[in-house]
Order: structure tokens, then sequence, then C-alpha cells
């Protein structure tokens, strides 16, 4: 087992920035890969930015150009830095372990709100 504990959250003004950090612990399983989710109200988790053992990065082109992910995968250490937020990027952020064994792990969750 993984356990993952996101921090973070806020409310933060459009045009504002925040840094989101996850940290794992437990299980001394490999790590694959490591992401963030987001969850809006009545919408769909989707995926905003992962990155992998070998630093292969991606993002959800919503959040090119605005977010970076970063980390230090093989302690289980995620970050997310955010800038130019808009009132779209509002939701719960997940972060997310997937290890070489293809075992799944979720944080609980931090909110993140961009409203004036």
């Amino acid at each position: 087992q993984v356990q993952l504990v996101e921090s973070g959250g806020d409310l933060v003004q459009p045009g504002g920035s925040l840094k989101l950090s996850c940290t794992g612990s437990g299980s001394s399983q490999r790590i694959f890969r490591m992401a963030w989710y987001r969850q809006g109200a009545k919408k769909q988790r989707e995926q905003v930015a992962s990155i992998s053992f070998r630093g292969t990065i991606n993002y959800s082109d919503s959040v090119k150009g605005r977010f970076t992910i970063s980390g230090d995968i093989a302690n289980k250490e995620v970050y997310l830095e955010m800038n130019t937020l808009k009132p779209e990027d509002t939701a719960v952020y997940y972060c997310y372990v997937q290890t070489v064994t293809n075992d799944q792990y979720w944080g609980q969750g931090t909110q993140v709100t961009v409203s004036a």
C-alpha cells in the first residue's frame, strides 16, 4: 500500500498561482508514474499532468504552458506549480501513483478554487 497526502489547495484570484505538493509513504514498490488529476463539479476526473520514472512528462491541452509538474518519483514526491489560474481550473486535485506492477493509489484530494 502507498499512502498519498496532498497539500497546497486554496482560494486564489484569476491570474494567480498555487503550488500543490504530494508526498507518499508506505510500500517500497517501485514507482512507474505519478500524476495529478482533477475533478470539477459535475465533471469527470481528468488527468492534468504526469511524470514517469524516466522523466517523461505529459500535460493536458487545457493546462499546457501554465502548469509545471516536477518531483522525485523514486521517493514518491510530486509537485504541481500552477500559474495564470482560470476559474475553469477550479476542482479537487488528486495525486496518483502507478507502480511498476500496475498497482494504483490515490490521495484524498485538495481543493483549488479560482474566483474573484
